[in-house]
């Protein structure tokens, strides 16, 4: 049975079921001009019920962006309203699994939609520990080796398929550059160190407004700053507690150095992700320690939560 065969029963088969039991209590957010909604504010731990690290950008009530893919984000994706034929553009902070393991989930989903138009996904080149952006794609759909290699008309031209994903690896240094502008948007990326895991921090900016995602880092040099700079909403992770020592602190920021940061940058509101069990319950004293350096406004995020962006 050739490709396109195998895809016409997979439709047949699933296409029914997956309408049947589409989320009848999908969530409204940016209904018009520009939100940032929370699918996962979690982070790797199951206990907490929480949705891996995911966001999405929307303008007026259409999903533009998607920020990483961690466990659980495909189904918050769905409940949220979204549609993967909506997305511009995709961008990943780095590949550890609570940031990039529902990734071939959405790509899947987009099989049931009707997507015309290539998928371009950025995200950081690779090290010895972590593939690059283009590897983690191929390595995902590619012929004869992907893991999910009958989707290989996704990254494979001449197959049939109805649109195409496009990875790109994005080298950058201590300094944001420039990946992309268009007429909708600009995007910037900076390092960020994130132990030995190749990570990056994105800006977007869209309709006169910018956008930060951190992603996860320790928040060392100055390069999260200068990309921060006067940013309308930053998403800071919120991993670890101002206690932190040894590994953990060697990943991610404590309170202080978020407020530091967010401080320094003059970002005009604050939006705590990523949140942990060793975090969450310690809303108080991060906001404590956050505030000897920043004075915005500060929101804890949940699954599904919107932030317009003013």
């Amino acid at each position: 049975m050739d490709r396109l065969a195998v895809r016409a029963g997979l439709v047949v088969a699933l296409v029914a079921g997956w309408w049947g039991g589409a989320s009848m209590l999908a969530q409204t957010c940016g209904a018009k001009g520009l939100a940032v909604q929370v699918l996962g504010s979690g982070g790797p731990e199951l206990q907490d019920k929480r949705a891996s690290t995911s966001y999405l950008i929307w303008e007026d009530g259409r999903a533009r962006v998607m920020v990483d893919a961690g466990g659980g984000s495909a189904l918050r994706f769905g409940e949220s309203g979204a549609q993967m034929s909506q997305l511009d553009v995709f961008l990943f902070s780095h590949f550890h699994i609570d940031h990039s393991g529902d990734f071939p989930a959405l790509i899947f989903s987009s099989w049931f939609e009707d997507r015309a138009r290539v998928l371009p996904v950025y995200g950081p080149a690779g090290n010895e520990y972590m593939p690059s952006t283009t590897e983690f794609v191929h390595d995902l759909f590619s012929d004869p080796h992907g893991a999910w290699r009958y989707l290989s008309e996704l990254v494979e031209p001449g197959q049939g398929g109805s649109y195409q994903l496009q990875p790109h690896d994005v080298a950058t240094g201590a300094a944001p550059v420039l990946v992309l502008r268009n007429d909708a948007m600009a995007l910037y990326a900076v390092r960020v160190v994130h132990g030995a895991f190749p990570a990056l921090a994105w800006r977007v900016e869209m309709g006169g407004k910018r956008i930060v995602f951190s992603g996860d880092t320790n928040g060392d040099g100055e390069g999260l700053t200068q990309l921060a700079m006067n940013a309308d909403l930053f998403v800071a992770h919120n991993a670890v507690p101002e206690d932190a020592s040894g590994v953990e602190r060697r990943l991610h920021m404590p309170p202080s150095v978020i407020g530091m940061t967010a401080g320094h940058a003059q970002v005009k509101q604050l939006v705590l992700s990523h949140r942990m069990l060793r975090t969450l319950g310690k809303e108080d004293t991060t906001r404590v320690e956050i505030r000897r350096s920043y004075a915005g406004p500060i929101a804890f995020a949940n699954d599904l939560d919107c932030f317009s962006v003013r």
